[in-house]
């Protein structure tokens, strides 16, 4: 007599989720404890450096979403030069009178060489404008990139080839170089050279300039899940049915590639939080006086010798919002494919 093999817990739950995700059983009728959703949100939650790392990066959206009602909570904004009605915060060359960058409990992380700004609220607003130009710019790319790729991958044929050279010459573009150049012939379109470029105009043209280069990446993988999904028989069957590409399109297609576009979108705003940051370092993005992430690191970096404080913070701050995202894309990625996971 034959005894059955013992099956772990473990195991159950890898089989359940397998097949469930796979349609070979059914869902449970009036469960949705077994949804490839659920399985995903239960994954995730089993991941403690993604949960951590979703709680930083909600914090930093909440003091961005925030910043105005802090501010006014503070007593404080960005743009006041307290040395000019309080001389005495500044010693003879212009940097803080006070130790640590001149914090205390009236300047909690301390004042502004020269000017005397008071750096937490410059921060606080600083944070508000990269996230704020970054999720944007992100959004516009995402959507640029699942419109191409998918009506790319989906037509085939001469769409398909003309597309894939676009994104290949789009993807050779040292694209930090042609920021750097493009970025003011984009303002001359716009204002003349003796006038003032407004933020919205510079925050606009960062959107449209990081969406115009970023859109290829996520552009060619969709092409490429799409080329695939195109031949499967569920397709085929829909086509034999009479059913229309728009149908086809949003019915069939765009269930099966959320996980890519939400993984891709996940990794694309650090990235663009980065280079938003360099091109206002760099002067050709957000200027002085706006607070900005890379505003903030360039003037710092003026001063870093004397007063390593009014630097440290922007730079810590986003290193740790860009690493948390970064953490969170990976976790979100093995949550939504376990298979990816090593």
């Amino acid at each position: 007599m034959t005894l059955p093999t013992p099956t772990s817990a473990a195991t159950l739950e890898v089989i359940d989720e397998t097949a469930v995700t796979s349609g070979s059983l059914p869902t449970p009728k009036g469960s949705e404890s077994r949804s490839p959703g659920r399985l995903a949100w239960k994954r995730f939650k089993r991941d403690r450096t993604g949960v951590i790392s979703a709680c930083i990066v909600i914090f930093f959206f909440v003091v961005a979403i925030c910043a105005p009602l802090i501010s006014k909570l503070y007593g404080k904004d960005p743009y006041t030069t307290y040395a000019s009605e309080r001389p005495e915060l500044l010693d003879a060359f212009s940097y803080p009178a006070g130790p640590n960058g001149g914090m205390s409990s009236e300047f909690w992380f301390g004042i502004e060489p020269q000017l005397g700004r008071d750096v937490f609220t410059f921060l606080l607003y600083g944070i508000r404008t990269s996230l704020g130009i970054a999720v944007a710019a992100t959004l516009l790319t995402t959507i640029v990139g699942v419109v191409v790729g998918v009506t790319a991958g989906y037509l085939g044929g001469r769409t398909d080839y003309l597309v894939g050279r676009v994104i290949d010459i789009l993807l050779s573009f040292p694209s930090t170089l042609f920021f750097i150049a493009f970025m003011p012939v984009v303002y001359g379109l716009f204002v003349a050279p003796d006038e003032n470029i407004p933020t919205s105009l510079r925050a606009i043209s960062l959107i449209l300039v990081l969406s115009a280069f970023g859109w290829a990446s996520i552009a060619r993988l969709l092409r490429g899940q799409v080329l695939g999904l195109r031949e499967r028989e569920y397709i085929e069957a829909a086509k034999v049915t009479g059913a229309s590409p728009r149908r086809i399109v949003f019915k069939e297609l765009l269930p099966n590639l959320w996980t890519p576009i939400i993984i891709q979108s996940t990794l694309m705003l650090p990235a663009f939080v980065t280079a938003e940051a360099g091109l206002a370092f760099l002067g050709v993005g957000i200027i002085d006086p706006t607070p900005d992430w890379g505003v903030m690191i360039q003037r710092g970096a003026q001063f870093y010798t004397e007063d390593l404080t009014f630097m440290l913070f922007p730079g810590l701050s986003m290193v740790i919002f860009v690493l948390a995202f970064n953490l969170l894309g990976d976790s979100v990625r093995d949550a939504l494919d376990p298979k990816s996971k090593r």
